[in-house]
């Protein structure tokens, strides 16, 4: 009795609110949520610009893994209706010519992905394929009637011997795997099953597939049908030595009724992108002169339909374009470049005229702050793109009539609770030259302005690619963590010129490692970085940059070397692209020049290191194989530094942070590994 009377008089001077009060939610980004990210991708406007199909990725708490559906957006009002949002995974929607169907790709009946047809007036769809493989590149044609797309054919393989007859019900070990191509795994694909990539036509109502294209080599690149329906064009490598020669593709002429195949370009170097002009004269595409050199810049090219007539257009514009499709007028192309780590569309005259029509735009990778993105145009004009910044993700924008707007926030509600760290970009003088170098700095969500913070180096892959201004779980982790993060351009990155890009050329590693450290002391400078609590980490070229700095300096406390190249040797002749590595970044092979490759390969340094260095690589990586982070991990534990591995289950190189769950789990690694030496200051 009294316990109840005690009870209720305390009741009395307690608040209602203090009685259901909870810890206040994390206001930094966390790991857990990477799990409530959404993005939008491949945004594809109506032929009319009223309406906006695009693919919405979310990641699945449950699957761990990001699940795509299809919606539409209404370029008016914004509002949104799905359109393939059910079980399964759905992608690639493309409109017909009049605007009133849909095709996309889709596993909503499980088994292999099939293409689906949607009325979009009366929402129904309906599965126009059954297909042994995924289908790719779709197209319609003009009429409406027919759809083209890729589709792997698989082979006979070689076969050496066979083994003795099995006797009914016995439990004997797989056969024998035989390979005999030049490049028998690819990153994310695994060890490759003989065939080819092969283009088919179907009835856009269903129907029997019909296969066009045939032989020895892979076709369908960057589908697109002739103004009367009659040609198909695509890019493809169909050379001879096509294996050992990858960088030669040209674009052919598929006769859609007798099968004949014509080349229209038949320069040395790549031509793919084919995209027929509105009055179906001419045909713009993609390409460069092949001059062996580790970068160059892709150019765009018209041509008479024939092949005829092939000119530049606006050869003297420095940046390399990434997509393109024609303007409605017919008299320019709109192109996709990145400048400066800034992805934009321009409107490039046939004269040769560059005007910009819009910038952000951002690509569907979360972990790092790569450059990217994609547009579409209508015949209005607008261009429907994916754009963002750097604290969110990719939105549906709509650039139309000289103003741009979002017709999509897909993460409003995430980002309102949550304090990110602000992105600013800084630049510095390299030591080595002059050069101005840029680099995007993310300060924790709480910093004081003229408090020095730990500071994180982060160094992108490529080596030829860019950071910008774009959204980074990575960044954002470690900067809720407390640290500032730097992730610079140094000489090499895109974006900058061929003339920057090619600075490495047959020097990389090399004095980008200038660049970088230039940038680490601005950031002192700045009073931002704590010169006494310094880091750094990077993945792929930026594993390579990040191995090479700790074997140049004892400057930062600890290192976290991801999915790096650690001997040019052994990556050469392991890595998924044995006929490009060696030919574009060396000039000649391993054993033509030995000295070459050992004195730009990291572990010809491991004796000088003693920064306590982690190793990250992911366990099914093809393109940095796992063998060159297991050699230096080694390497480390034989001369004493502190080390240890981290391998990530099932995750290729172009998939080391496709799962949310590991993505969380290795910031979380790399951050623990940082904090071990950091406290180990205090």
């Amino acid at each position: 009795m009294r316990a109840t009377r005690l009870a209720a008089l305390l009741l009395a001077f307690v608040s209602p609110t203090a009685l259901f009060a909870q810890d206040a939610p994390d206001s930094r980004l966390t790991g857990q949520d990477l799990f409530a990210l959404e993005v939008a991708a491949d945004p594809q406007i109506s032929p009319d610009g009223s309406r906006i199909a695009f693919v919405r990725r979310a990641n699945d708490i449950m699957a761990d893994k990001a699940i795509s559906s299809i919606w539409l957006v209404d370029s008016a009002s914004g509002e949104m209706t799905p359109l393939a949002a059910g079980p399964g995974s759905h992608s690639q929607p493309r409109w017909s010519a009049d605007g009133k169907r849909l095709a996309y790709v889709s596993t909503a009946e499980g088994g292999a992905p099939q293409l689906y047809v949607r009325w979009v007036g009366t929402g129904q769809s309906v599965r126009i394929t059954g297909l042994p493989e995924s289908p790719g590149n779709i197209a319609w044609s003009p009429d409406g009637t027919q759809l083209a797309y890729a589709m792997f054919v698989p082979a006979e393989g070689l076969k050496l011997g066979k083994a003795p007859e099995k006797p009914e019900g016995a439990q004997w070990a797989a056969p024998l795997e035989t390979y005999d191509l030049l490049s028998y795994r690819a990153d994310g694909a695994g060890y490759l099953k003989p065939g080819f990539d092969k283009i088919f036509v179907v009835p856009a109502t269903g129907g029997a597939p019909r296969q066009l294209s045939f032989g020895p080599y892979h076709d369908g690149g960057g589908l697109t049908w002739s103004k009367d329906g009659k040609t198909l064009y695509f890019a493809g490598n169909r050379s001879p030595d096509w294996e050992n020669d990858p960088q030669d593709a040209e674009i052919y002429a598929l006769e859609v009724a007798s099968g004949t195949i014509t080349a229209l370009t038949d320069r040395d170097g790549p031509d793919a992108s084919p995209v027929v002009s509105p009055d179906g004269s001419r045909i713009a595409y993609l390409g460069f002169d092949d001059k062996l050199l580790g970068y160059h810049n892709t150019q765009a090219y018209v041509m008479n339909r024939d092949g005829s007539g092939k000119r530049a257009i606006a050869p003297a514009l420095d940046r390399s374009i990434d997509s393109i499709a024609w303007a409605p007028d017919g008299q320019a192309l709109m192109a996709q470049y990145d400048d400066h780590g800034e992805t934009l569309v321009a409107r490039i005259g046939l004269d040769g005229s560059v005007r910009e029509i819009v910038r952000g735009l951002s690509g569907p990778s979360f972990d790092r702050p790569y450059s990217g993105g994609s547009f579409s145009v209508a015949k209005t004009g607008a261009v429907a793109y994916s754009g963002g910044s750097a604290t969110r993700p990719a939105d549906v924008m709509l650039a139309s009539g000289g103003k741009t707007r979002a017709l999509t926030r897909l993460n409003s509600t995430l980002m309102a609770a949550k304090r990110l760290g602000e992105v600013r970009k800084i630049t510095t003088a390299s030591t080595f030259d002059g050069r101005e170098i840029e680099a995007w700095l993310t300060l924790p969500p709480d910093h004081v302005p003229g408090t020095r913070v730990p500071l994180v180096l982060e160094i992108h892959g490529g080596p030829f690619s860019a950071y910008g201004p774009h959204f980074s779980t990575d960044n954002q982790l470690y900067a809720a963590a407390g640290y500032a993060v730097v992730s610079v351009n140094p000489r090499g990155s895109t974006s900058y010129g061929a003339e920057f890009a090619n600075l490495i050329h047959h020097a990389y590693p090399g004095n980008d490692y200038d660049d970088l450290i230039s940038i680490v002391d601005k950031a002192i400078a700045d009073g931002v970085a704590d010169p006494d609590q310094l880091f750094v980490t990077g993945g792929s070229g930026g594993g390579v940059l990040t191995s090479w700095i700790v074997g140049k300096t004892t400057r930062f406390r600890a290192a976290a070397t991801q999915k790096p190249v650690i001997n040019w040797t052994s990556q050469a002749l392991t890595a998924d692209g044995p006929a490009f590595f060696a030919k574009y970044w060396f000039g000649k092979l391993p054993w033509e020049d030995q000295a070459s490759y050992w004195a730009r390969s990291p572990l010809s340094l491991v004796a000088n290191v003693k920064t306590p260095t982690l190793v990250v690589v992911g366990s099914e990586d093809y393109r940095t194989p796992v063998s060159e982070s297991e050699q230096y991990y080694t390497a480390l534990k034989l001369v004493g530094v502190p080390t240890a591995l981290v391998k990530v289950p099932g995750a290729s190189h172009g998939g080391i942070a496709a799962r949310p769950s590991q993505s969380a789990a290795k910031a979380s690694a790399i951050l623990a590994w940082f904090e071990r030496y950091r406290k180990a200051a205090r």
